[in-house]
């Protein structure tokens, strides 16, 4: 059996945590091979490696000097001191101070938390080192290019019995490094189970799984034993960031079940997920609610638009004029909207974009929402349970609640409303206790 075991950025923080990792690793010889993430905050009020890396591009795009690189020296040579291994931590760190330099890419800088963790947590576990810029490729649009990454990685990996892979990023077309999007190291933990053949993929973080609902929000929501792929989908996409929503699609093409676990109480049974193929949904209608805030909902009605060929076509062309994507498309016989998430608009472009709509479609009525939160209710059962839908609204009625949008999956997996963001809360409670209380 092989196990890929990726340990996120709270439990690489300190050498104490690392310790941890390793005992956690050691434990299992099926735990074959692992990627780290830069370190974490170590407490309240500290910094993330990557947030300090980040900020020491700007000092040398802006000033032409590292900054606070001073700071990101600091933490490795006392992670390093805590482990008590001999690793030259110093000339390390001054040659990635002059690669930081010379190189000047906001990429490059950005992935050197988890390279140095990498080659630290090696060092420590007496185990090959891996650098993920020798294996896992970007295209030209920035993808991944999955092909050639597995070949690469499974060539990189072969005849090492353990190793350890520095997560979040890989290399372009031309061998520059580049990055996933926040959180990518989970990404990259898929991609070495898909290229090794893995059995389970386990994913440590700090928490012990999914809940059901944001603990923040509803007082000691239930935990989720299992959920499918599709269902981690749809409820990390909404906010629930226990795991990075592009992380299944590597083991989702082979089967390989994730596992997510807590490195702080390792002995928790965690959360489970695993293909459609197999899964037996549990008996409540509802497996998860998620949601985000902040979004902006274009609505357009027309008389015979359906009839109108490319009518949706020259809407779509306005945002991607301007480089803007939507989130959901909900729409009757005679209306459209389009959904888009406000951190994806500049300064006055809603209303360019609206003017523009006017223009190459001439609507009856064009008018936008914003200040819009999303609320997704998500779960295979809900297909096969009669009235799960009628359950929903009525709750949100007797929070005195105002939808403003609906939008279900032609998968009947979710059903996700739309309310103002002051009655985000509200509604979030409303419905996780109708169908967990």
């Amino acid at each position: 059996m092989i196990k890929v075991c990726k340990f996120g950025g709270t439990s690489m923080a300190d050498g104490t945590n690392i310790r941890r990792v390793a005992e956690i690793f050691n434990s299992d010889p099926a735990r074959r091979y692992l990627v780290v993430s830069a370190p974490g905050k170590r407490f309240g009020g500290d910094a993330k490696i990557t947030d300090l890396l980040y900020e020491t591009h700007r000092s040398v795009a802006e000033r032409g000097e590292t900054g606070v690189f001073s700071k990101v020296r600091e933490r490795f040579c006392g992670i390093v001191r805590e482990l008590g291994i001999s690793l030259d931590i110093e000339g390390l760190l001054s040659e990635t101070e002059e690669s930081i330099l010379r190189e000047r890419s906001e990429e490059f800088t950005a992935s050197r938390g988890e390279y140095l963790i990498g080659r630290i947590t090696a060092e420590f576990l007496g185990i090959p080192f891996v650098d993920a810029r020798d294996c896992v490729r970007f295209g030209e649009d920035g993808k991944l290019d999955g092909e050639t990454t597995y070949a690469l990685c499974s060539a990189a990996l072969k005849g090492k019995k353990r190793a350890v892979i520095s997560g979040f990023y890989g290399a372009d077309a031309e061998g520059r490094v580049h990055t996933f999007s926040r959180g990518g190291s989970d990404v990259s933990g898929a991609i070495v189970a898909r290229a090794v053949g893995a059995d389970l993929y386990e994913n440590w973080t700090d928490v012990s799984g999914f809940l059901a609902c944001d603990p923040r929000i509803v007082d000691s929501p239930a935990h989720i034993d299992v959920l499918s792929y599709r269902e981690l989908r749809e409820l990390s996409y909404m906010g629930a960031n226990v795991l990075h929503s592009e992380s299944i699609f590597p083991v989702r093409e082979a089967n390989i079940p994730i596992l997510i676990k807590n490195t702080f109480r390792p002995s928790d049974e965690g959360t489970r997920i695993v293909p459609a193929a197999g899964y037996i949904p549990p008996a409540r209608p509802v497996t998860g609610i998620a949601g985000k805030k902040n979004f902006a909902v274009i609505f357009i009605e027309k008389s015979l638009m359906n009839s109108e060929i490319g009518f949706a076509r020259r809407i779509l062309s306005v945002l991607e004029e301007r480089g803007v994507s939507f989130e959901h498309m909900p729409s009757g016989i005679d209306t459209i909207s389009f959904v888009i998430d406000e951190a994806e608009l500049q300064e006055g472009m809603l209303a360019e974009i609206e003017r523009e709509i006017c223009k190459r479609v001439c609507p009856d009525q064009c008018k936008t929402l914003t200040d819009i939160s999303l609320i997704a209710v998500v779960g295979h059962g809900m297909s096969k349970n009669v009235g799960t839908s009628a359950r929903l609204f009525d709750a949100i009625a007797r929070a005195g609640v105002n939808v403003r949008m609906i939008d279900q999956g032609s998968s009947e997996l979710n059903i996700i409303v739309g309310v103002d963001n002051e009655n985000y809360e509200r509604t979030l409670r409303a419905v996780y206790d109708e169908f967990f209380r």
